[in-house]
Order: C-alpha cells, then structure tokens, then sequence
C-alpha cells in the first residue's frame, strides 16, 4: 500500500564525516605552510614598477596653482590662472541658452541614455561641421570631409594625433607654435610622434613673431605636420592676421606641409562664428588636405561636459569622396578602441542649440556678452596700468585678443604678485581675463604697478 501524503519523510542521509588526515597529506600541507612563509615576505618588498621605471611625475601646473589658490585663506586673493569664463562677480556661468536647452532634452518624450553611435550624434557633427568650416564650404558640398564627436578638444587632438602617427607617411614631425598649450606636445609624445617647435610669442613686443614663424616653417622638411590655432591663441592671446594667414598658405602650399588645426575658442575670441573660423575656411578653399579639432567647452560653458568634435578634411579631386570613406573608416575604428561610444549630454546641449534658429541667435549673444566682458578688461586693466604710471608699455594687453593674455611679467614678479599680493597666475606671465572683474582690478593693476616698479 502506498504511504499516504502525511507519512513523514524520512530523514537525511548524515553527511560523511571528514577523512581523517594522513601522513601524506600532513606534510603536504606543512610544506606548503613552509614555502608559503618565505613567499609572502619576499612578495611583499618586491614590484614590478620600481623607481627607477616609474618616477613620480610632477604635478600638473595649471591644477597645482589651483590648488593653491583654493588653500590661500585671504580675502584679497584673485585666481587669474583659470582657464574657464567667470562673470563679474567671479562666478561659474551656466548660458541662459544652455539652460533653455537643458529644459528642452529633460521635457522630450525621446529622451533616453542609449549608446550614441561610434562617430557620434549626426544632428551634432553635421552642424559642428558647418558651424566651424562654413555651410557653404566646398569641403562638405564635395563630400570630402568628415567628423567624429570626441571628448571635447582634448579627444579631438588625440584622435587627430594617433590618426597621423598611423597612417601619416610624410614627415611625422608635428611642428607647435612657441609657446603652445601645455597638453599638446604630451600628446603627441605619447602616441609616438615627434614634435618640434616655430617661433610665435615676441618678448620684445609682447606680439606675434611673424617673420621668425615663417622662416621656421619654411625651413621644415617637406609635408611637415604644422598644428595651428585659428583664433585666441593659447596661452598668448596673439593671432596673425588674416594677410598673415594668407602669407602662410602659401609657404605650406608650397612646402606641402599638413595643416592641424586647433580650435577651442570659436565665437568666444572675438564674439564672431565666422571670424574666428576664417582661417580654416580660408584654408580649405586653397585646396589643403588637413584636419581640425574642435571645442564646445568655452564657447557653451560645457566645460564637464566634454562635447567636441574632429573633421578630416581632403583635398579635392575625383578620388576625394572615395579616400574620406576610407579614412572615415579607420577613424572609426581608432574611436571603437579608444572609447567605443562618445558621451551623450553635453553633445545633445549643443545639438539642440544649433539645430534650432531661435536658441542659435541667442547663443550668439551668449557669446557676445561673454567676449565683450573679457574685451572690457582688457581695456580696462590697460587703462589703470597706465594711469598708474606702470613702467613699460601696455598696448598688447588690448593687441591680443581672447581668454588669455601674455603680460610680459617675470617669473620672479610672478611669484611676488602670488606672495604679497594673492594674486595667482601662470609662471610664465600669463592670465586669463576672465578672472578679471570690476570688484578686483584695482588690486590686479596697483600690485602689478608695485611689482614692475620695484623691479625696473
């Protein structure tokens, strides 16, 4: 007869008990313990990246004068070391079209956290690429360009820099302006490519070296890689002119140099989109293979946000769409191994913004009130240095143009303004205007008045 449902089960088999240990396995064990004992020791005091292999490497400079300003407790202190715009009251800026923008992408329906496809979101290459070569340009109108959003300015130029030290069969020697942004050279270096340096920065004339810059791209080996600034030169604020950028089209034409073009402070330079993208576009209407790199930090204040965008461009000829597929094709790769898939936000910021007519005139008077302030200091500090009666002549401080501007002020009279006065700035001489305001430039232009006249 079966068990019926309520008959208990029976209980569990007891688990076997351990087997006793042996000889053998006792002194298995006690042998291990043994070897195990000397090991750990030894392990302990022994890496593979000894001093000598992997030194400490010196802090950041930019970060480091950060840092000291944030741990000087004084009320005087003023941060003119910053590469990010502040409003007169020393404040971050959000745009009033970023904000508008921001409304927008939380409000849609659409929104979603998806992956972006490798080269980005088409709404925003597509407009960063006629924002900064021309809606017009026979570059897009030929369909011999391309892009790929990047991790702001920064991504573009190693996307740039590890393209070239790929496949780039000319003279793989990038050429950088002195004095250049401090990033670009480690850059470079570390995807292999040499750099060499051409004259920029006068000291004599706190101004451009144009003869000197000429003769030393003339003198590079043919198809030389020159990286260019197009607008607001950094660090010295000093840019030729647009005869001068003629002048050098025509060496590099002839010398078939590869022109990389470096571009932070579109629109935020001198308040002009077009303007400040004149050299590019002139450029490329000289028929130039180059290539362009592309932020979206200063010019919207999505400086976290990392939005940036790379262009190749080729030079024109029946074979021109055919060779920017291919090399599309490789970009994406590189990209796919680097970083797989671009961020989202900031790019949607200024997709949106540029895609809409209305937001993108009011992100041109974003721009105008940024550049305009910087442009009021600028005149500003020059007109209270001279009313001081400060030695030395001031006129480059309105001359060059942009964020940053070089002084002319001494490594020695640097630190002076830091020690005394808590007034923070590169080693070199250089400030950014937009640390300036009208609650702190008299500070700045008497303790330089004392500075350079005690040092005469």
């Amino acid at each position: 007869m079966a068990p019926s449902s309520s008959s208990s089960a029976p209980p569990p088999a007891p688990a076997p008990a351990p087997a006793p240990a042996t000889a053998s396995s006792s002194s298995s064990l006690a042998r291990i313990n043994n070897i195990a004992s000397h090991i750990s020791p030894a392990m302990a005091s022994v890496t593979s990246f000894p001093v000598d292999t992997v030194p400490q490497a010196p802090e950041d400079a930019l970060f480091g004068l950060a840092r000291a300003y944030r741990a000087d407790t004084s009320d005087l202190k003023v941060d003119l070391g910053i590469g990010a715009y502040r409003d007169d009251n020393a404040k971050p800026w959000v745009l009033p079209v970023v904000k508008k923008a921001d409304e927008i992408l939380r409000d849609s329906p659409e929104l979603n956290h998806e992956y972006a496809p490798i080269a980005g979101i088409p709404d925003f290459t597509s407009k960063a690429a006629q924002l900064i070569l021309g809606a017009d340009s026979p570059a897009l109108t030929e369909k011999r360009a391309t892009s790929m959003q990047t991790i702001s300015g920064n991504g573009a130029v190693h996307l740039g820099a590890l393209f070239l030290a790929k496949f780039y069969k000319g003279c793989r020697t990038v050429y950088l302006s002195n004095t250049t942004w401090a990033n670009h050279k480690q850059i470079f270096g570390n995807v292999g490519l040499e750099t060499a340096q051409y004259p920029y920065f006068s000291k004599q004339s706190n101004g451009l070296d144009f003869e000197g810059m000429k003769a030393a791209i003339q003198a590079a080996p043919e198809r030389s890689i020159i990286l260019l600034h197009p607008c607001a030169h950094n660090p010295t604020g000093v840019d030729p002119t647009m005869d001068q950028w003629k002048e050098l089209a025509v060496i590099m034409g002839q010398k078939k140099h590869f022109p990389f073009f470096d571009c932070a402070y579109q629109g935020f330079a001198s308040g002009d989109l077009a303007r400040d993208a004149s050299a590019i576009r002139y450029f490329i209407g000289q028929g130039f293979e180059l290539l362009v790199c592309q932020s979206f930090a200063k010019n919207f204040g999505l400086y976290g946000e990392r939005a940036g965008c790379f262009h190749m461009v080729t030079g024109p000829g029946a074979e021109a769409s055919a060779t920017i597929t291919r090399i599309a094709s490789q970009l994406a790769i590189l990209q796919r191994s680097e970083i797989s898939n671009p961020p989202l936000y900031g790019a949607r910021i200024a997709s949106t913004v540029l895609n809409d007519p209305k937001l993108f005139a009011e992100w041109e008077e974003n721009l105008r009130n940024m550049s305009g302030r910087i442009i009021s200091m600028r005149k500003a500090l020059r007109s209270k240095l001279e009313a001081l009666g400060t030695p030395g002549t001031w006129n480059h401080i309105t001359d060059q143009i942009g964020m940053f501007s070089f002084t002319g002020l001494s490594e020695p009279q640097v630190q002076r303004l830091r020690d005394e006065y808590h007034i923070y700035m590169t080693k070199n001489g250089r400030i950014s205007m937009a640390g300036l305001n009208t609650k702190n430039i008299d500070h700045v232009a008497n303790a330089i008045r004392k500075v350079v006249g005690e040092t005469q």
